[in-house]
């Protein structure tokens, strides 16, 4: 019966899926985006991403490409910080820009009568941003008060340990944020570079949702992006897994420790990876019923919260997890982790809990699709993982597909107890 309801909701969610109409739209100049119309409401979501991001920060410079996004609406071409805000105020225009890992984010908001004003305002941030030196001194001053807070944040400081013990000298060794030291050295000059080098045509990806058509978006893809260098700068190379099985404790006075575990995951392109997908749901997934969560919470009340993730990076990928505990109870809540991740490995999941995930995992995708800001983020995160033009249509085919002996194979492969390296920091007994 679940199953027979989940498949009516779905049914009611398309367009989310079945019929979501996703057209490649190829500019006069060669930049290829990826568009679903929608014309019933005035309005359009715009979501770009230029692969590379802070992995981009040569050594020296840690920081530059999140210092360099932070400054793009501080104003541009002749507009200073105000006069550009009020500039997009007055457009009713939402622009926002992120800086991540792998990729940095722009993504614009507006309705179909200020389009191309929004548009030839959002080129002017991308293409010609000013990067005034006291803009550039207070925002350096605001990301330096977030890297000196980060300095006493034992959240921040696992996942630093942590990246930086599993990834050393790469960029994933370090935070993309930069360091203090670093970040207080970055020039003028370091911050033109790292534009020029970050925002290139050869790495974009570009998606467009709402009233717009095809006519339309592709002139629009040159005006917007046309100007911006052919070629930036050299992606990073694949990065090796460095950290090896155990802990690491890093002492922190606080009662109850933080703790990050994990070790080395499964390509997002991988063919065994829908199996894996199922597998870390049943194991750490948000749910009360995950393995984790009523293993660790629910029966022995060591952790008010615990999960893992797959995370397919560029240059990696993992298979993490974090919790945290009071002290005392730290090492026991890693000795029950520790069984729960051999149980799955050597035993594989039951047909049960393999039923109910797909149920879950398939009845809540359509959901994902409630507005065009959301189809826009889903369409060009799809292009930047490789993912073919219909993987809407045909993902919860793939979880379907799996089957319990899918399942006990990849649960071999991918849960690997004897390679579990967690990093804790605080004060905890028994470690």
């Amino acid at each position: 019966m679940i199953r027979i309801l989940a498949a009516f909701f779905i049914a009611l969610a398309l367009p989310a899926q079945a019929e979501l109409n996703i057209k490649e739209v190829t500019s006069p100049g060669g930049i290829t985006a990826w568009l679903v119309e929608d014309h019933n409401i005035p309005f359009t979501a715009l979501e770009i991403r230029f692969r590379g991001g802070t992995s981009l920060d040569a050594p020296d410079q840690r920081g530059a490409v999140n210092l360099m996004t932070a400054l793009i609406e501080e104003g541009a071409d002749d507009m200073d910080s105000r006069a550009f805000a009020e500039a997009r105020d007055s457009l009713a225009a939402e622009f926002s820009f992120d800086s991540g890992g792998d990729s940095i984010s722009v993504s614009a908001r507006f309705l179909t009568e200020n389009r191309d004003q929004a548009i030839a305002l959002l080129r002017e941030a991308l293409v010609n941003p000013r990067f005034d030196q006291d803009a550039v001194d207070r925002v350096r001053e605001q990301v330096l008060s977030i890297l000196r807070s980060n300095a006493k944040d034992p959240d921040t400081i696992t996942g630093t340990t942590f990246d930086q013990l599993a990834f050393g000298d790469h960029p994933y060794g370090f935070p993309g944020e930069g360091t203090v030291e670093t970040v207080t050295t970055l020039t003028r000059a370091d911050i033109l570079a790292a534009h020029k080098g970050a925002l290139a045509r050869d790495r974009i990806y570009f998606s467009a949702a709402g009233d717009i058509t095809e006519a339309e978006l592709g002139p629009l893809l040159d005006r917007l992006l046309g100007d911006l260098p052919a070629t930036g700068a050299p992606l990073p190379p694949r990065a090796d897994w460095l950290l090896p099985p155990g802990q690491t404790v890093v002492d922190f006075p606080t009662p109850q420790a933080t703790v990050r575990f994990g070790h080395v995951g499964i390509p997002r392109d991988d063919d065994d990876f829908f199996a894996a997908f199922i597998l870390n749901e049943v194991m750490g997934g948000g749910r009360f019923t995950a393995r984790l969560m009523s293993e660790v919470r629910e029966k022995r009340g060591l952790t008010y919260g615990i999960g893992s993730y797959l995370v397919s990076m560029d240059q990696s990928e993992m298979l993490l997890g974090q919790f945290a505990a009071s002290n005392d109870k730290v090492a026991e809540a890693i000795d029950v982790l520790r069984a729960e991740w051999t149980r799955i490995a050597t035993q594989g999941i039951t047909a049960e809990e393999l039923e109910t995930t797909k149920t879950y995992l398939t009845g809540s995708y359509p959901l994902r699709f409630d507005g065009n800001g959301p189809i826009a983020r889903i369409l060009v995160g799809m292009q930047m993982q490789g993912l073919p033009i219909d993987y809407a249509v045909t993902r919860n085919d793939k979880i379907e597909a799996v089957t319990l002996e899918d399942a006990k194979r990849v649960a071999a492969r991918i849960f690997l107890p004897e390679a579990l390296h967690f990093v804790v920091v605080g004060q905890p007994t028994g470690l």
